[in-house]
């Protein structure tokens, strides 16, 4: 919804060649936001959803932050200030979601390890077992 609102402001202002970063932003949150509410995330198992979550977060904070302070400092017009403010309020949401969504793919590694860890110590075993044959 922040993204959205900030799109609406930049297209309403003279930073109208910022609106692209909050658009793309607030697509890719509707899709993720739509992937995992139809359980897609469970049907593609190939594809690391948290990594990919973590990822658009990290993504989203650096260009909130940065277009903000483009769009604050450079522009004078009353649009260009509040998407610019909304900007910053989005640096601070993206980056708590950064944080959560950090430990969920700490866990979702340490899942996956040790979902491999025991298939390696198996061949380790077999080979000391045709070791002392």
């Amino acid at each position: 919804v922040l993204s959205f609102i900030i799109f609406i402001c930049y297209i309403a202002s003279l930073a109208a060649s910022f609106m692209m970063a909050p658009l793309l932003e607030f697509l890719l949150a509707l899709f993720l936001f739509f992937a995992y509410a139809s359980k897609l995330n469970e049907k593609f198992k190939g594809v690391h959803w948290p990594l990919a979550d973590f990822l658009r977060c990290v993504t989203a904070a650096i260009i909130y932050f940065a277009i903000s302070i483009a769009a604050v400092s450079k522009y004078s017009d009353g649009a260009s200030k509040a998407a610019g403010v909304f900007g910053f309020a989005a640096t601070i949401v993206f980056a708590f979601d950064f944080y959560i969504t950090f430990n969920d793919l700490v866990a979702f590694l340490k899942q996956g390890s040790s979902d491999d860890a025991p298939e390696g110590r198996k061949t380790e075993d077999e080979d000391s077992d045709s070791d002392s044959d």
